[in-house]
């Protein structure tokens, strides 16, 4: 195996003209991060906003003089505004990620448009204000009740910096493969029926993600962008935890359906929760609603109920916040096990009562999405969903 190394990146990309003045990218200081592991090179070139948009070819150029050396096989170049333009001499701008939107439209950042999507007909964030309330379990359990359901489901994992739905879902040792239908696309690893997308396929579990965030936004853009996701009805992104860059930039970036928030019922993570809600609600994201998670514990040997992390905070902030509580998910051994070992809860016991509440969750989100779409052409003519109820 070829051993890479910064200075034959470097060299590489020494080759990609800026058409505007006709240096270098290198020459002149635009190369702001190189990350290299094994045979994976993610670059990032900081641009001048106001020229993000009419740079597509310089980026693609970057990526095939990247591409071109020995020993890479996956290259990734994602397009930065991070450093500032020179100061106008006019007086200051607000800048455009800062300008509040105007009702019913989705504020967008400096020099940007909406990534296009086409093939995936919605997306669904499930986020939280702080880490450790389970949200990728949910995330992972949700996917898999929306294809209970007869849907086509996607999963991306947006946590850049701790990706976990490799093992969540038993692909630890999976890898994308290029596409042979859409050249530059890759093929994402498929696990009960739905395509998986993440950083984790890239990197080894153990080795940390050390980038500045609008490096790990670009590489986020670029995973959704470059993945060959097929025809689906939902993608299901599980987000990064807090209220930071990648959320705000994903809010403003990506044509989201709607977010669902999950918090456990204790207060301290329902203060987090809100401040997830508000921030969606700013960049007029439609929030479907709140779940509890870890709302109680349950005997398994006598059926007693203890509410560990106390219980209803979740319903009674939904009520104070105008948004639907969408259910309750216990806590229990059962469903951490599942996720740690790559099998689901979901998929493991699909007729048992944590796939029913799982399941009577997704239902909800479901028609909260169609609501936003419309009804699907095909092959349902009733309606993309079908209601199903659960005794």
């Amino acid at each position: 195996m070829t051993s890479l190394n910064r200075e034959q990146i470097v060299a590489a990309l020494d080759s990609v003209i800026d058409p505007v003045d006709g240096k270098s990218i290198t020459a002149k200081d635009m190369v702001q991060g190189i990350d290299i592991n094994n045979e994976v090179v993610n670059v990032m070139i900081a641009v001048d906003p106001k020229r993000g948009p009419a740079l597509e070819d310089l980026r693609q150029a970057a990526e095939k003089a990247v591409a071109a050396v020995n020993g890479v096989t996956t290259a990734r170049v994602a397009l930065t505004a991070e450093r500032p333009a020179a100061a106008s001499q006019s007086a200051p701008q607000q800048p455009a990620a800062a300008r509040p939107a105007q009702p019913g439209q989705r504020p967008q950042g400096a020099g940007q448009k909406p990534l296009e999507l086409p093939t995936v007909r919605s997306i669904v964030t499930v986020a939280s204000g702080k880490g450790g309330v389970g949200k990728s379990t949910t995330s992972v359990n949700l996917a898999l009740s929306l294809v209970a359901k007869g849907l086509k489901v996607g999963l991306l994992d947006a946590d850049i910096y701790g990706p976990s739905l490799p093992r969540m879902m038993g692909l630890r040792a999976a890898k994308p493969t290029p596409s042979s239908e859409h050249q530059g696309k890759m093929i994402p690893p498929s696990a009960f029926g739905i395509r998986i997308m993440s950083i984790g396929f890239m990197v080894d579990e153990e080795q940390p993600v050390i980038w500045r965030g609008p490096m790990a936004m670009g590489a986020l853009e670029q995973l959704l962008r470059d993945t060959d996701w097929g025809d689906i009805d939902v993608l299901v992104v599980d987000m990064p935890p807090g209220t930071g860059d990648i959320q705000l930039s994903m809010a403003q970036r990506v044509p989201v359906t709607g977010a669902v928030i999950v918090s456990t019922p204790q207060d301290i993570a329902l203060l987090d929760a809100k401040k997830g809600l508000n921030m969606f609600r700013k960049v007029n994201v439609p929030v479907f609603g709140l779940i509890e998670n870890m709302s109680y514990y349950k005997c398994p040997e006598c059926g007693h109920v203890d509410h560990v992390f106390d219980h209803g905070g979740a319903r009674k902030a939904a009520n104070e916040l105008g948004v639907p509580f969408l259910g309750e998910i216990p806590l229990d051994l059962k469903i951490r096990l599942g996720a740690d070992e790559g099998k689901p809860i979901v998929q493991t016991e699909a007729d048992g009562e944590h796939a029913k509440a799982y399941g009577a969750i997704a239902q909800k989100i479901a028609t909260a999405i169609e609501e936003r779409v419309g009804p699907a052409e095909a092959p349902k003519k009733k309606g993309l969903f079908p209601k199903i109820s659960f005794k």
